[in-house]
């Protein structure tokens, strides 16, 4: 799964393509709020795992193991809603949750990156701190249905568009570069779910 494959003048392996596709799908799901997204998620997470090893992005790396806990977690979520047996609604962060997500944000980039630095040979310690301490907010954020969720993910997106560019990640590059057109396509559709019962029947579906 490691040969070098040449896909539109991009060199990438077969394990990175399809974790690209079903990150995608992953993603697509997401919009639509459809809980299948969260099977996409642990297998594209599991697959992603061992691309992000192999570029020595240990941070990223351990992120998915992450994603895979908070993807089941997730998804008993989106099912189950908050102990009613309804679907989870899509909501909206507090002034106090915005205040406690950028403080665990920052925190995790700390911890992370000081991790990163003392104990793993990656070059990118702070980069991988900040994205990983970012994803992991942002993957919260989606499993409890917070609209804000996208406003994280855009931010962490462009981000992260240079950071595999730098490792020559090509193909993920354009994965998120895309990600961030989607991410964006999110918001759209989940601010009309949040509006009330006349927007929801807006959201795509």
């Amino acid at each position: 799964m490691n040969q070098t494959l040449d896909l539109l003048g991009f060199s990438t392996n077969p394990l990175e393509l399809i974790s690209f596709v079903l990150a995608l799908c992953n993603v697509l799901l997401n919009i639509r709020q459809s809980h299948w997204a969260w099977l996409f998620a642990i297998v594209s997470s599991a697959t992603y795992g061992v691309v992000f090893f192999n570029a020595k992005l240990y941070g990223d790396m351990g992120l998915q193991a992450l994603f895979i806990v908070i993807s089941v977690w997730g998804w008993s979520q989106w099912l189950r809603g908050v102990g009613s047996g309804a679907q989870l609604p899509v909501t909206r962060l507090s002034g106090r949750g915005w205040q406690v997500a950028g403080a665990g944000w920052l925190l995790g980039f700390a911890a992370l990156a000081w991790f990163l630095h003392a104990f793993t040979d990656t070059d990118v310690p702070r980069a991988d701190g900040f994205l990983t301490a970012g994803s992991l907010l942002g993957q919260l954020l989606l499993s409890r249905k917070k609209l804000e969720n996208w406003h994280v993910w855009i931010v962490v997106d462009v981000l992260y568009v240079g950071l595999y560019l730098y490792k020559h990640l090509m193909l993920t590059a354009i994965l998120y570069a895309v990600f961030v057109a989607m991410a964006a396509l999110g918001l759209r559709a989940w601010k009309l779910a949040a509006g009330g019962p006349a927007a929801d029947a807006m959201v795509l579906k």
